[in-house]
């Protein structure tokens, strides 16, 4: 008995000693912020001295995509590595089902320790982390470090940080970097007025925020002596709060900012290959040596932390679900161009954020009622919209100008059509019949009795449907 016991104390040491090894995570998702946003992206305006230099140690991710810029949908898609027609819970404010995946629930069965704090938006996950909190602060951060502090030191982690910056309505707490609205850039979609600069320069004070968290964060892991051996990936969940930017299938509303560290293991650099936001549990599970389940549509990513060249995708997908206001869009990103099909092209493609309701989207609607906006301004008021939209991202960073009815890009549409198909296909998406009807007028009135209609996807049971779809060049 005593060998047994002494064997069994020796292999319980042993295993606790790999357990230790194995890499930490902290998965920090901001809630709104576009992916040009930050200074390590080309932003001159806004202060992110901390995040700046997460970019110089680490990985900045040129083309990451989101598969759908909306705040819900995004994150029961991240976190069961699922297109959101795949999911369950593809509209705004619709929980994930409990049959779906969870990776996080994959690590903790693995024997990680798991936190959730912040922002949720998902679902009731309490088999997936082991401590669940609201967070505390304007951002929902504060007591993040206390939650690294007070773990278990015999488990390795992985944090799940949800940060509610920059979510509208703004709060400025006195103590992040403030900005002076004349010195915003705006971009060229948006009316350059005094309500839209002092709208943007506010919401840049919260994108400031998550930028001090992010430091307190790296300064903790420096202090307990784990830095090397923690991933921090920062990215958020869908573009920023304005109008033509979130909800929409522009690089403005589905491109993220996605920087990824651990000094030690990630040597700098900056990737240009396509990822998507379904590629992130595939790619923690893998550093943390779980089984990928068979339910994930998205890949690992891993060969590009040994490689910053190398390519494990060529095609991201993304949809437009109703958010609000109905809505039916997809899009493909592959090589140098972005294609969009738009089922309802009958509706305005609008969103909450593009309403009257916020400063940006009521200066916008009082010059385009006065006639005062120009053709690159115009966007969200145009109906009917074009069924099919093609743009060279390369020469058209905001994707201003419409090559589809060119004959130029014809060979180009026409790739991009078959492969958007064989992606629907394959993934059972579908175009409702019954679809989910505007929650409200464009004026903010609140019809009664609203409830979700059929879901994209139902008709073919895709929520039971693991194929991936097209990922790389036959």
């Amino acid at each position: 008995m005593r060998i047994l016991s002494a064997l069994f104390a020796f292999l319980l040491a042993f295993l606790t000693t790999q357990a230790d090894e194995r890499p930490n995570f902290i998965f920090f998702i901001t809630d709104d912020i576009g992916w040009n946003d930050l200074g390590c992206y080309g932003n001159e305006f806004v202060k992110t001295p901390h995040l700046d230099a997460m970019a110089e140690r680490g990985l900045r991710f040129t083309n990451a995509y989101l598969t759908i810029s909306s705040c819900s949908p995004s994150r029961c898609s991240i976190i069961s590595s699922r297109y959101p027609h795949n999911t369950g819970a593809p509209e705004l404010h619709t929980s994930l089902p409990d049959d779906q995946f969870r990776f996080p629930k994959a690590l903790r069965d693995a024997g990680y320790h798991t936190v959730l704090s912040g922002k949720n938006h998902m679902a009731k996950l309490t088999e997936s982390f082991d401590v669940i909190s609201k967070g505390k602060g304007p951002g929902k951060s504060d007591d993040w470090v206390s939650l690294l502090s007070k773990r278990p030191k015999d488990k390795p982690f992985f944090a799940w940080f949800g940060s509610s910056d920059a979510h509208r309505g703004w709060h400025i707490d006195g103590k992040n970097p403030t900005y002076d609205p004349d010195e915003i850039e705006v971009p060229p979609f948006l009316y350059d007025g005094p309500k839209t600069r002092k709208d943007l320069a506010e919401y840049y004070h919260e994108v400031s925020r998550t930028d001090t968290t992010m430091g307190q964060l790296v300064a903790e892991l420096k202090r307990q002596g784990i830095e090397e051996n923690t991933y921090i990936i920062y990215m958020t969940d869908n573009g920023r709060p304005f109008p033509r930017c979130k909800t929409r299938l522009y690089d403005s509303g589905i491109k993220s900012p996605f920087l990824m560290a651990c000094p030690g293991k990630i040597e700098p650099a900056v990737v240009e290959c396509l990822i998507s936001s379904i590629d992130v549990g595939p790619t923690i599970l893998e550093l943390a040596g779980v089984e990928i389940d068979e339910r994930a549509q998205g890949v690992s990513f891993v060969p590009i932390l040994e490689d910053p060249k190398a390519v494990v995708r060529e095609f991201a997908f993304a949809e437009q679900n109703w958010h609000v206001f109905q809505a039916h869009q997809r899009m493909v990103r592959t090589g140098d161009f972005l294609y969009i099909k738009n089922a309802f092209p009958e509706k305005l493609a609008v969103s909450m954020e593009s309403d009257p309701t916020f400063p940006a989207g009521e200066e916008l609607w009082e010059k385009h009622k006065a006639g005062e906006l120009n053709k690159k301004q115009q966007d969200i008021f145009q109906q009917p919209r074009p069924v099919e939209e093609l743009y060279q991202v390369s020469d058209d960073p905001y994707q201003l100008n419409n090559l589809a009815a060119s004959e130029d890009y014809s060979e180009t549409l026409e790739t991009m059509r078959e492969v958007l198909a064989e992606w629907s296909e394959s993934t059972g998406d579908s175009v409702p019949e019954n679809p989910t009807p505007d929650r409200q007028t464009i004026e903010g009135k609140r019809f009664p009795g609203h409830k979700h209609g059929e879901f994209p996807g139902a008709i073919h049971d895709a929520t039971k449907i693991n194929a991936k779809g097209p990922i790389r060049l036959p």
